[in-house]
């Protein structure tokens, strides 16, 4: 299965005999929850962590970040990573994404804790990143939904960015925050 030939290639890369063989919606079109707690792989094949949620740029509808466990033990002392969504490569085969940095760099990774998620619509923070990843930043690509400009706006310090879950203004439904 092919994508459809004027789809840019702005997202995570597939990967794998699973792309071409898989029954159902995937690989190229998925719910967001089947990937939770996927593991991810370095690119000197060391397992780095999990991934624990998806996040969207809204306006356009598009993944611009995977978020990652890295760490830790039972849940205690993780560190979560915002990871570009184009730094990742799904493997269809062995069922896990494949991050384009050795194990050393993702572990001097800047990171956050669950309680203190940063403004990932900030442009600062969004560029430094990109930057460490080595991706263009998610609003370079002329695909972002245009508010007036092309770029994510200014957010305010806060705890956590509106919408980040166990934020203010967040919405939960069950356990699960959205």
């Amino acid at each position: 299965m092919a994508m459809h030939p004027d789809s840019p290639q702005t997202g995570a890369r597939i990967v794998g005999k699973g792309s071409e063989t898989a029954a159902g919606p995937g690989p190229y079109v998925m719910a967001a929850s089947t990937l939770d707690g996927d593991r991810v792989f370095s690119s000197d094949n060391q397992e780095i962590g999990k991934i624990k949620e998806i996040m969207l740029e809204v306006a356009s509808g598009r993944i611009v970040y995977a978020v990652m466990s890295s760490g830790g033990f039972l849940g205690i002392g993780d560190k979560l990573l915002a990871l570009p969504w184009s730094a990742l490569t799904l493997d269809t085969t062995h069922k896990c994404f494949v991050l384009n940095v050795a194990a050393e760099r993702v572990k001097n990774a800047p990171g956050f804790d669950k309680d203190h998620w940063p403004a990932m619509a900030d442009l600062e923070w969004g560029t430094a990143v990109h930057e460490y990843y080595g991706t263009p930043g998610y609003w370079e690509n002329g695909l972002l939904a245009k508010r007036g400009e092309d770029v994510p706006p200014e957010s305010p310090e806060s705890p956590g960015s509106p919408g980040s879950p166990g934020s203010p203004g967040s919405v939960e439904r069950g356990d699960r925050e959205l």
